[in-house]
């Protein structure tokens, strides 16, 4: 069956709609040069809104004969798109929310490129340097709101979770926004959908309107991970890493619900982070949370870490089965005490300056064979050292399932090899049989290849 395709013209939303003269030949130069690939795939992966793939090369190869190209016109710039999806418009117009999910997407990949990496301002090893990139790349995209108290909850989990754990997240986001509170996620389906649609309905009850429904993601992984239709704030930060520090700073609490890999990559950062010394004092509430068909799962990632990073980073978070209204409740108590600290530090609201994140958390990591071999995961190291070592093996993984790069570089080279101590390794790959045997990896209906194996 041939895919149904358009080809139009759009005109960007937002900051586009006022650039200089620099800056349209900029956005041109990036349509036709290095970023040429990556801005297709980006755009695609919104146009694609809704889709049921979670396999960037699949999308990629479906769409091989799209193209978008950045002109300058006497009203700005407009975008030229061919052979676009056509469930990305009605009646020939372009979905409104595609359409400013599309103009974030030109304005990330653009400022970083131009802005930060192509400035010459930021030196991209430096700690201070990078976090500092974070946080211009979330105000050009207008996300940081002064003057406001805290109340964005970050919402992690699975993009592949069953229809129970779905409707769990919605309950629960419909007892955040009956709280006034705001939803920031991965941008993606799933977990990431669920609570921003609950809250919607909340948000109409209570009438908050606009409610706050942020998405940050990545290149790497948007393709396998389309942004959902309610998010109306979307950032594509540069790489993972850069977007796990974009949530940490921007949250005002945390709420985990079940998912695979990429959840427990989250995870770990975060743990790796609060397990820091310069941060035993930092106040963020963090919550695992599912039905009670989820109670094995969140038995088995406890289990896990304190395995693996000991009892201090189970202190760090609650458990919490079944129970929206008790969950909302307990971040929104912890978001006072949010409130507090950072009132007490002399600390912005909308971004944790005051959190300490080590370059172990921040600097990219590529998952290259080599590389995942060479990950040093053993227990005679600092566990917030660990946690980081850890976190790069699902982030890995994470690459080999879904990304483009990961699965060029399975078919090419075979399995990613996990290396470590014998009583790490055990409870690795039991956690990791377990997301595999839940149908964790990939979407319901899909065979889940392993692009791992790990050496117990």
């Amino acid at each position: 069956m041939a895919i149904q395709a358009v080809s139009t013209h759009v005109y960007p939303a937002g900051i586009l709609n006022t650039l200089s003269r620099n800056e349209v030949e900029r956005l041109h130069d990036a349509s036709r040069g290095d970023l040429k690939d990556l801005l297709r795939c980006c755009a695609l992966a919104v146009l694609n809104s809704g889709s049921n793939i979670d396999d960037a090369e699949r999308l990629l190869g479906m769409h091989k004969d799209f193209a978008i190209e950045v002109q300058q016109v006497n009203r700005g710039i407009r975008l030229d798109l061919q052979n676009a999806p056509s469930s990305a418009f009605v009646d020939g117009q372009i979905i409104r929310g595609i359409r400013e999910q599309l103009s974030a997407v030109v304005r990330d990949i653009v400022y970083f490129d131009t802005e930060i990496k192509g400035s010459g301002n930021y030196d991209l090893t430096n700690s201070d340097n990078i976090t500092n990139a974070v946080f211009e790349m979330l105000r050009n995209g207008d996300m940081l709101r002064p003057q406001v108290d805290p109340s964005i909850v970050v919402c992690w989990g699975g993009h592949s979770i069953s229809r129970e754990e779905y409707d769990y997240t919605k309950r629960c986001g419909y007892e955040f926004g009956l709280r006034g509170l705001n939803i920031c996620t991965g941008c993606g389906p799933g977990a990431m959908k669920g609570p921003m649609k609950g809250a919607t309905i909340a948000h109409a009850k209570q009438r908050l309107s606009p409610g706050r429904y942020i998405g940050i993601s990545e290149p790497g992984i948007i393709a396998a991970e389309s942004p959902n239709p309610i998010v109306n704030e979307l950032a594509i930060m540069p790489d993972i890493e850069k977007r796990l520090e974009a949530f940490v700073r921007l949250g005002h609490g945390i709420v985990v619900f079940p998912g695979g890999v990429g959840t427990a990559e989250e995870i770990l950062y975060l743990l790796g982070i609060l397990l820091h010394p310069d941060n035993r004092d930092v106040e963020i509430p963090l919550v695992f949370t599912g039905p009670s068909q989820s109670a094995d799962y969140f038995k088995q990632i406890d289990e896990f870490i304190q395995i693996t990073l000991g009892d201090a980073a189970r202190q760090k978070y609650r458990i919490m089965i079944d129970d929206p209204v008790a969950v909302a409740q307990h971040v929104t108590q912890g978001m006072d005490k949010v409130k507090s600290h950072r009132k007490a530090q002399r600390d912005a609201y909308y971004f944790n300056w005051s959190l300490a994140v080590e370059p172990d958390f921040q600097q990219p990591f590529k998952p290259t064979h080599e590389n995942m071999a060479a990950l040093a995961l053993h227990r005679d190291q600092p566990t917030h050292v660990l946690a980081a070592q850890l976190r790069r093996a699902f982030s890995g993984i994470v690459a080999g399932n879904v990304k483009a790069d990961g699965l060029a570089a399975i078919r090419k080279h075979g399995l990613f090899e996990i290396r470590g101590e014998t009583a790490l390794m055990k409870p690795l790959d039991e956690l990791l049989r377990a997301f595999v045997a839940q149908q964790r990896m990939k979407l319901p209906g899909t065979v889940y290849k392993p692009c791992y194996r790990v050496i117990t």
